[in-house]
């Protein structure tokens, strides 16, 4: 009996995983092999003040608004612009879908980051992005670090920026989320951030797809911290 009760659960966590991979795929896409491979323009993993692609996110300091509340009041005119060339070029473009599937790669992406887990993070990266991620946990595999990541809260996810570039659809998302981020070292010891302090974090991330392919796909391509 109890056996079958253990199938049961099991086909009803894997109905939620696939529920869950289902509709990420649907807004963000997955990679086919087939897309285009993009040069690495932005430069290496953020250290010390190094060009930022990709951010660290253990080393940074610092519900999500949905439709126009999700752009930021600053760069409206200019977002609004953008999305409507983006639409212009994609029809299927939801701004509302975009948004909800942008913050489950968030968290994905955070929580996948965290745990060292480089077959997660590959369907949802840039070539040049994921090189800079696997880099930092392949380093911080050889320093025997650990890091413990809780990703509380994404207070907001807003628009800051939208444009067409040829075919290429780019859209930046500035999310402020709630996390405690903690490194240790080989015997357990905390030798960088508090598990008892909840930091706000700022991050600013840009997607991109290529509106004139039948692949769907949305692609981190960016990230950075504000200046």
């Amino acid at each position: 009996m109890s056996e079958g009760f253990a199938y049961i659960d099991i086909l009803f966590f894997a109905m939620v995983a696939a529920f869950i991979a289902l509709r990420l795929r649907s807004v963000l896409g997955r990679r086919t092999g087939q897309e285009r491979r993009r040069s690495a323009d932005f430069g290496g993993p953020r250290v010390n003040g190094a060009p930022d692609n990709v951010v660290a996110l253990p080393d940074r300091s610092g519900a999500a608004a949905e439709g126009e509340a999700g752009i930021a009041d600053l760069a409206e005119g200019k977002v609004k612009t953008g999305l409507t060339q983006i639409r212009l070029a994609d029809p299927s473009f939801d701004l509302n879908g975009f948004l909800g599937g942008a913050r489950a790669a968030f968290e994905m992406i955070v929580q996948a980051y965290a745990a060292g887990d480089k077959d997660a993070l590959r369907p949802l990266l840039a070539d040049d992005v994921f090189a800079g991620f696997a880099g930092a946990i392949e380093q911080r595999s050889v320093d025997g670090h650990t890091l413990d990541t809780q990703l509380m809260a994404i207070e907001k996810a807003e628009v800051v920026d939208a444009a067409m570039q040829g075919n290429m659809a780019r859209v930046s998302i500035r999310f402020t989320s709630e996390q405690i981020n903690v490194v240790r070292d080989a015997d357990g010891k905390e030798i960088e951030g508090d598990p008892t302090s909840v930091e706000e974090v700022v991050d600013i991330w840009t997607f991109e797809r290529d509106t004139g392919s039948r692949d769907p796909n949305w692609t981190l391509v960016e990230t950075r911290t504000p200046s």
